[in-house]
């Protein structure tokens, strides 16, 4: 299910801004984005995504800026300035003449980790923000499967009222086959001498294999169970593809036994309605 969150969050040096897209996906696919100073959050936003949604692939975007009035700070790290000075200074103490100059501090090795300070400093502002995006996704989500749900029940409807097209056709089938067959068979009895008692018994053995009584019951059944799923609550994906399957298997054997010319056109019909139904429903949970 296709959906969109974002949240926003701010600390005393820091913007975060936390973006989550998502779309459909059989099973669960994560993929982040936001520097290397964050690296460590990954497992637990990946967590937290797996609690909230059941499937989908999530692109999850974090950035940060700081803010213009921050005050800037020196990147030398005291404590190993100080802790190089204490290790050097008693071996050369009275033995030979030291002058340190400012600048020997400006290597590399003298400099704080800017990476994992700034991991330290984002952290409660990028979980903040993603919390703001996870919720802001759930409601789009929601809407998504509301207004994708509506489009459904209107190709449901559609395949209901074929469905009670054909039952009313159905009721003026058997005569119109009898009227056939009797016909044909006449023309023929000319040739030969026929039972009448036996032709009748044929024909009405006919009759009874091209009916589609049963088929018509069973998909009402399957389509009153689909608008239950449909409206109700929870994952709902399978239960959609064993119903529209069920509902093919009946479709697809009145359209074998029937040879009245509107109920094969309305079959075709009712078959391209649950095929559009089965490409939509993918993408709901």
């Amino acid at each position: 299910m296709t959906g969109f969150g974002r949240g926003e969050a701010a600390n005393t040096k820091w913007n975060v801004v936390v973006e989550i897209k998502t779309v459909n996906n059989r099973f669960k696919d994560f993929r982040f984005k936001m520097g290397s100073a964050l690296s460590s959050l990954e497992f637990e936003l990946r967590q937290k995504l797996e609690k909230s949604f059941k499937r989908g692939t999530f692109d999850v975007s974090v950035t940060y800026q700081k803010k213009n009035e921050a005050v800037a700070e020196s990147n030398l790290d005291e404590a190993k300035v100080q802790a190089w000075l204490k290790s050097v200074m008693p071996l050369i103490e009275g033995k030979m003449p030291i002058s340190v100059s400012p600048t020997d501090f400006l290597r590399q090795d003298f400099m704080r980790d800017d990476e994992s300070d700034r991991g330290q400093e984002l952290s409660p502002s990028v979980l903040e923000a993603f919390n703001i995006a996870v919720k802001a996704l759930d409601v789009s989500r929601k809407n998504e499967g509301m207004s994708l749900v509506e489009k459904l029940l209107e190709h449901l409807s559609i395949y209901e009222k074929l469905l009670t097209k054909n039952e009313e056709l159905k009721g003026l089938y058997p005569e119109m086959m009898k009227d056939k067959l009797t016909s044909k068979l006449n023309e023929r009895m000319k040739e030969f001498q026929v039972d009448q008692g036996r032709l009748m018994q044929e024909v009405i053995f006919y009759l009874e294999k091209l009916e589609i009584d049963e088929e018509i019951n069973r998909a009402k059944i399957h389509v009153a169970k689909l608008k239950e799923v449909l409206t109700g609550n929870g994952e709902v994906g399978r239960q959609i593809d064993f119903l529209l399957q069920e509902l093919g298997r009946e479709t697809n054997t009145m359209g074998s036994k029937s040879a009245h010319m509107e109920i094969s056109q309305n079959v075709v019909e009712m078959k391209v309605q649950l095929e559009k139904i089965r490409e939509q429903a993918l993408n709901l949970e």
